[in-house]
């Protein structure tokens, strides 16, 4: 192939990108605008695990604002994450369009699940933030509240609207990413940087690396580290099992 030959493919390489991503940004924002008309139901829906947890305390509660451009700019966060998370499976389409060209019919066949597994896994780890993590933090932040007794002043919580949403948010992400851990894994161990007995060898160094990076992700308490420690340590293991079959499949095709 000639030098001329090389910058022709390199060029039409980037047109494709640049059509690619162009498609991705039209698509992603006309999502996010449509989004923005529910805004208000999204916010309701992201709501409900903080309702659910304190309904049945008796206590009028509420969510304020204190700035007032705060709802509006929730709103927009909440759109483009609810827009981001919709476009997600779309902007994976993309991508394998563009790079599927270059493989091989055997490397296709082989990342054609890990496009499928990737949003499962991150639905789970939102799922799970949801309906599991969110109501257990927030019971354990509310046995904090004091009724003035001892405090001469009752102290009650009054949860701001956008500090609501960053942390649900922050949660769903940290939860969503962690549970690729699989997948990275298994990628690692197809293209023979890791195998099982790497990753058994050095479990007892990743159950800490698990715990601590638990703790960065998720607020300072017990309920939602933990809840993020042991799904990931099962993921591990899930990982580790994984491997062992990638390791299978190669020995029998490399017998075959």
């Amino acid at each position: 192939m000639t030098q001329n030959e090389e910058g022709v493919g390199f060029i039409s390489h980037l047109t494709e990108l640049r059509k690619r991503l162009i498609h991705c940004f039209i698509f992603l924002f006309s999502i996010f605008v449509i989004c923005y008309f529910f805004s208000d139901y999204i916010y309701g829906f992201l709501v409900d695990p903080y309702y659910s947890a304190v309904k049945e305390d008796g206590t009028e509660r509420r969510l304020i604002f204190t700035a007032l451009q705060e709802t509006f700019l929730t709103y927009l966060k909440v759109s483009f994450f609810t827009a981001f998370f919709i476009t997600s499976p779309f902007i994976l389409i993309q991508i394998w369009k563009f790079i599927a060209p270059g493989l091989y019919k055997h490397e296709k066949s082989a990342l054609v699940p890990y496009l499928i597994i990737t949003p499962i896994l991150f639905i789970l780890g939102g799922m799970l933030v949801y309906y599991l993590i969110m109501p257990l933090a927030i019971k354990f932040f509310l046995s904090f509240e004091s009724s003035g007794a001892i405090t001469n002043l009752p102290i009650q919580l009054e949860a701001k609207v956008n500090e609501y949403l960053s942390l649900i948010m922050k949660l769903i992400f940290a939860f969503g990413l962690s549970f690729q851990l699989p997948v990275v894994l298994s990628l690692l161990a197809r293209i023979g940087i890791i195998d099982s007995t790497f990753l058994k060898q050095r479990r007892k160094y990743v159950i800490i690396i698990i715990f601590t990076a638990a703790a960065i992700l998720t607020p300072p308490d017990p309920i939602t580290q933990i809840g993020l420690a042991i799904p990931l340590l099962i993921l591990y293991e899930l990982s580790i099992f994984s491997v062992k079959l990638i390791e299978k499949k190669n020995k029998e095709r490399e017998h075959a």
